[in-house]
């Protein structure tokens, strides 16, 4: 009869066990905290509202921090982040290198780091991105082949802290040298936030160095925000046959692509599936499952004028 009740005591301990464990892992109650500096940023605000809405079917508690372009205040929070001791992080379009020892702490601290639309450093779980050399690579040729062909002036809008920026910039850097009629005039720097206006502004001033119709052909905007900013420069300066080009597919570019302003292509990325990947990972690693490290692409697609 002992051991009878011994054996039961067992049973019913190894169940309560499972049960705890079935509990701990769920996402139900779990604490996620959603970190960018550019919440300003159209596409930035919808990937962050896009795992927001995902994460809180799921039962998930979400906080969104906006350090409004601010790096230095982006790493304190960071800090301050790992202190609350959340169940997960995520960090949207950003280079988690510049970060990397606050990141440090919260991989020592057992919290699992993702990113959406940003980079991938050793101890993360998964960024989840487009293959952006690939869309660089992509958008211009089809402005060197398509819309230059294969010779004029080209200037560049860029902001090389960006990850996704910087690898499809390597992709302009590597191609360029194959087009012996194409010459890059200028590369301007970009600040964030407000990107239009600060392109606009910086297309205004290259316009006084090159006054000439046709001495600018074209501009390669590394993201839609600045293509749109020097769109409004040429038209206000009527320098509409000024070709430019962006990446995004930002529902304002695109509308400016259709109604046949001087921006006339961009590769649409496909944002809400970065953050759906992020979504699934999250849940899946808070059920207890196992998560693979590393990136994962979600596929861009080419808009034109023509399409």
């Amino acid at each position: 009869m002992r051991k009878r009740l011994v054996l039961f005591a067992l049973v019913v301990f190894t169940l309560f066990l499972s049960a705890l464990a079935v509990s701990a892992a769920s996402p139900e109650g779990k604490n996620v905290t959603i970190l960018t500096p550019y919440m300003s940023s159209v596409t930035t605000n919808q990937m962050a509202e896009y795992l927001k809405t995902n994460l809180e079917a799921s039962g998930v508690k979400v906080t969104i921090v906006d350090t409004k372009g601010d790096m230095a205040q982006f790493a304190s929070r960071i800090e301050d982040t790992v202190s609350a001791k959340v169940d997960a992080m995520v960090v949207i379009s950003v280079d988690p290198q510049q970060f990397a020892t606050q990141l440090e702490n919260a991989f020592d601290a057992g919290i699992p780091v993702f990113g959406v639309d940003s980079g991938f450093i050793d101890g993360m779980m998964v960024n989840a991105t487009s293959d952006n050399y690939a869309m660089g690579e992509q958008i211009t040729k089809y402005l060197f082949e398509d819309l230059m062909r294969n010779e004029g002036t080209v200037i560049m809008l860029t902001h090389r802290p960006h990850p996704g920026v910087v690898k499809r910039c390597e992709a302009f850097d590597e191609i360029l040298p194959e087009y012996d009629g194409i010459t890059l005039i200028t590369e301007q720097h970009v600040d964030v936030p407000n990107p239009i206006e600060n392109a606009r502004k910086i297309v205004e001033n290259l316009f006084l160095a090159n006054p000439e119709k046709g001495s600018i052909t074209a501009i390669w905007a590394a993201w839609d925000e600045p293509a749109i900013g020097a769109a409004q420069a040429c038209q206000d300066a009527g320098r509409e046959e000024i070709i430019i080009i962006g990446v995004d597919g930002n529902s304002q570019a695109v509308e400016m692509i259709e109604e046949g302003s001087s921006l006339k292509a961009t590769v649409a990325q496909n944002f809400e599936g970065m953050a759906n990947i992020i979504a699934e990972d999250i849940i899946n690693l808070f059920n207890g499952g196992t998560i693979e490290p590393g990136e994962k692409y979600a596929p861009g697609k080419l808009i034109t004028a023509e399409k």
